[in-house]
């Protein structure tokens, strides 16, 4: 039972990912959102967006350094993009704990959960986003931020060959059932937007629906033998949390499918919330190796400065926040805290900083500030 649903909950996240990656290809829409030229606020905002919709950072981040190798966006622009990427790469966590919200304790443990992915990423962005647009417009900077500076110096020493494009053992194992409901989905319909929206719908439901036989097997007898093997192998100390969260999303290449995971695991109350926090940096590191691999794989200059950038982005993001952890761990308490009381509350995180403050954004900086 434990083994069907851990397939199908990752099967739906795939199968999510590709209804919803058809939709957007299908209205153009995501390569017009992304090619937005000089503009740092639209290049995050777009990518948040982008991020949030597609459910992959791998995809956005690809996308980006496409975008950079032919020209269409600017490298110190792209490093904005990378930053919107990690706040979008959330959105998949904060769905699945949706998932627990029948029963309250179960709930704010997950949401927690979500949160403590979510809310380092959106900080570091505050953080980070200002001083590379102020470093931008210094002389001497070549129209480049400190961080893209740092990572054109870095790219020129590091002499990176050619390697192939990573394929992920998840996409392998699920691809059967993702080619299934595609399959079904284009025998009901040959309209590619409405295609898209079929299959995105059936992979939330077969989320939701393995996401409660994954809730029930791990409140049975697997819970005491997951228990004992987390807190005292793989979570016995933070330092462990770390490289488990480093080389599970490395194996799978999704930090998407390892955050999620540990969603429902960290519900039902088998790892400590102090040791998922350190889980998910080491989740954010580990999704920086596939954007290496795929730069590598056609090494420009442009290509391998937005791969190490995103390396940067989250060498920092690990370096501030887990001596002062105290601060989003307690955060991610009380907001959960209020949406265990009040369900609206986990609404409006999940729509306002995933599509209301990226919509809005885009539309007051193209109107107001970068129109001609």
């Amino acid at each position: 039972m434990a083994l069907v649903s851990l397939y199908l909950f990752l099967s739906a996240i795939n199968i999510m990912g590709a209804g919803l990656k058809s939709l957007g290809k299908s209205t153009d829409w995501i390569q017009a959102a992304m090619a937005q030229g000089d503009n740092p606020l639209v290049a995050l905002f777009a990518s948040v967006l982008v991020t949030s919709i597609v459910q992959s950072s791998s995809f956005t981040t690809s996308l980006i350094i496409t975008l950079v190798a032919v020209g269409d966006l600017k490298m110190g622009t792209a490093v904005f993009a990378v930053m919107g990427a990690n706040i979008g790469t959330s959105i998949t966590g904060l769905i699945v704990s949706l998932g627990s919200m029948r029963i309250k304790r179960q709930f704010r443990r997950s949401y927690t959960t979500a949160l403590m992915h979510a809310i380092p990423n959106v900080m570091t962005v505050l953080i980070l986003f200002p001083i590379e647009w102020v470093t931008r417009s210094l002389p001497g900077s070549g129209g480049n931020g400190v961080l893209t500076r740092v990572s054109l110096w870095i790219t020129e020493l590091m002499g990176l060959e050619p390697g192939g494009n990573p394929t992920s053992p998840i996409k392998m194992i699920t691809k059967p059932v993702v080619e299934v409901v595609q399959s079904v989905a284009g025998w009901l319909t040959e309209n590619a937007v409405t295609l898209g929206i079929i299959i995105a719908v059936v992979g939330l439901v077969v989320l939701f629906t393995a996401l409660i036989g994954l809730v029930a097997s791990l409140k049975g007898a697997l819970l005491q033998r997951l228990e004992g093997l987390f807190s005292k192998v793989v979570f016995r100390n933070d330092f462990f949390a770390w490289l488990s969260g480093i080389g599970s999303t490395v194996a799978v290449q999704s930090s998407s499918v390892t955050t999620s995971l540990m969603v429902p695991i960290a519900g039902a109350g088998i790892v400590k919330l102090r040791r998922v926090f350190a889980f998910m940096l080491g989740c954010n590191i580990g999704t920086t190796v596939t954007g290496v691999l795929a730069a590598t794989a056609n090494p420009t200059a442009g290509a391998v400065t937005v791969a190490v950038s995103h390396v940067l982005f989250n060498l920092f993001d690990n370096a501030l926040w887990y001596p002062a952890r105290k601060f989003p761990i307690r955060l991610s308490k009380w907001y959960s805290g209020l949406a265990a009381r009040n369900r609206k509350y986990a609404f409006f995180f999940l729509i306002g900083v995933f599509v209301v403050i990226p919509v809005v954004g885009l539309a007051i900086t193209e109107v107001f500030f970068f129109s001609e």
